[in-house]
């Protein structure tokens, strides 16, 4: 007798249906074959599959079982392929009735024939109901974590002896709801707060203008000066997440196994902090099943790269392409991979080896060449893509005595919020959401169109004596727009442009050393 469960395999974040089809034919022991581009994980799973039948009080006959996963020509990875498995052999074995095509299963078996979570629950479920998939049983550690999904059927089981008693009509189970607005009602409010930060105007000013724009920045100071508790601040300034963000990053983080019964959605922009030690393979994702990395887990949100020069070449390049495409491909010789990556990137420095170097209280000991050396390990075509470059001073300790309380981000994040409503206006017909992503032509039309006559003199000017790149010059008319943006304006003015090329100063002041 041939069986047959639905269940959902994982590509990235896509997902494709897979039916299990379990044939039985007499034999005098047990054999059990499982086809169709197993992995060595769901290779394993005939071992748990007899015992989990066993220690569930059903009977395991001496029978031959080959169990095909369809479409054979697509590869099958990890263990939450057990669940239907043995329900196709319980079926096959007539000790479960046939099993409607229209419900998925998805889980892994413990040896006792208890269900284990498993990761991309979240990805599984929202492609089982783009495949009119309308029930789904899953481990009930994440239930919670599919139920977010609308317009399909989520079930949580602790045990397959649980499905099959539902399954026969002996007990029921209920879907799991779970709403995405109640979440984001009840999310954690206290977050870090740019009231916090004394002093460091410019750099907050930069923030600002990076979180309006979605603009890339750059900190250089010495150690104290409070390069990573800024960059820790800037998600509590960037716009609240959309839905179809939250479920994106979600997804991501779902695949990544880094989702929980207790938090089983990602509400808040994800802020990512790197070791200087990260591999390139961590950083875009690896491993012989293709993962997300850390690119990818800041989709959404803010990668901060605290010491930059201290991470190798390899790992800094690797940055280059996710930044240009917002995507980053993952390829090994089983398969390739496409991951979103659109995040922005701050990334953290010192001015010079020791740290020392700009501060009027301490003797910096490096040579200039060392100075040099160590700027230069952020290559040009990095730098370039680091919109804006912002100097953190040491901040005199009298200062810190007699602060007065700062703007907190809730103000800083108003603004935010103003300017890029005017951008999804402006770009509302072409899908990009800030001035960051614009094209080079859609650039054109602002230089021509939207800045002054001064602006375009300063412009050119500036351009001419600093010797910038194309890029460097499309980034700073990027900048003076989301000014304006914040500013309200419709043009770009002189002025906004002056403080836009402010932030780009620093890589003429130390590059050129």
């Amino acid at each position: 007798m041939i069986a047959q469960i639905k269940s959902i395999g994982l590509i990235g974040l896509s997902g494709f249906s897979v039916t299990v089809e379990t044939d039985i034919t007499p034999e005098d022991r047990i054999i059990f074959d499982i086809i169709g581009l197993p992995d060595n994980a769901v290779k394993e799973a005939k071992n748990r599959v007899i015992s989990a039948i066993q220690n569930s009080g059903f009977k395991m006959k001496t029978v031959k079982i080959v169990a095909n996963l369809a479409p054979a020509d697509i590869k099958k990875e990890g263990s939450a392929f057990d669940l239907p498995i043995v329900l196709s052999v319980l079926c096959a074995t007539n000790q479960l009735p046939p099993v409607s095509p229209s419900y998925a299963f998805l889980g892994e078996l413990s040896l006792s024939g208890n269900l284990r979570p498993v990761k991309g629950i979240l990805a599984c479920v929202a492609a089982a109901k783009d495949l009119g998939i309308e029930k789904i049983f899953v481990p009930s550690e994440n239930a919670t974590e599919g139920g977010v999904i609308e317009g399909i059927e989520v079930f949580g089981a602790r045990s397959i002896k649980e499905i099959c008693d539902f399954l026969k009509g002996e007990k029921e189970l209920f879907p799991i709801k779970a709403k995405i607005s109640d979440y984001i009602e009840k999310k954690d409010q206290s977050q870090a707060d740019f009231s916090e930060i004394v002093g460091q105007q410019s750099a907050k000013r930069a923030c600002e203008i990076a979180a309006a724009g979605g603009h890339n920045l750059l900190l250089i100071g010495p150690p104290g000066t409070g390069k990573s508790m800024i960059a820790k601040r800037m998600p509590s300034i960037l716009p609240d997440m959309s839905f179809d963000e939250i479920i994106e990053s979600s997804k991501i983080y779902s695949i990544a196994g880094k989702l929980s019964k207790k938090n089983p959605l990602i509400l808040t922009r994800p802020f990512v902090k790197t070791t200087q030690s990260l591999s390139v393979a961590a950083m875009t994702g690896g491993g012989a099943v293709p993962t997300p990395g850390m690119i990818s887990l800041a989709h959404n949100g803010v990668l901060f790269l605290d010491e930059t020069p201290q991470f190798s070449p390899a790992v800094l390049n690797s940055l280059r392409q996710p930044l240009e495409d917002n995507t980053v491909t993952v390829s090994r010789v089983r398969q390739s991979l496409t991951y979103p990556s659109l995040f922005m990137l701050i990334c953290a420095m010192n001015p010079c080896p020791c740290g020392k170097f700009g501060n009027p209280d301490l003797n910096c000991t490096c040579t200039p060449s060392q100075i040099s050396k160590y700027i230069n390990r952020i290559s040009g075509p990095l730098l370039d893509r680091l919109d804006l470059q912002v100097e953190l001073p040491p901040v005199p300790i009298q200062d810190i005595k007699n602060a007065a309380p700062a703007e907190s981000s809730y103000e800083i994040k108003k603004r935010v919020n103003k300017a890029r409503e005017i951008q999804r206006e402006r770009f509302k017909k072409s899908g990009i959401t800030c001035n960051a992503k614009m094209t080079p032509r859609q650039v054109r039309f602002l230089a021509k169109h939207r800045m002054t006559d001064s602006a375009v003199t300063m412009l050119d000017s500036i351009f001419s004596k600093l010797m910038l790149s194309m890029r460097a010059y499309d980034k700073i008319i990027k900048i003076s727009q989301t000014i304006a943006d914040l500013e309200g304006k419709d043009s770009i003015e002189s002025a906004y442009v002056a403080e836009a090329v402010f932030f780009r100063s620093l890589d003429k002041k130390y590059w050129n050393k």
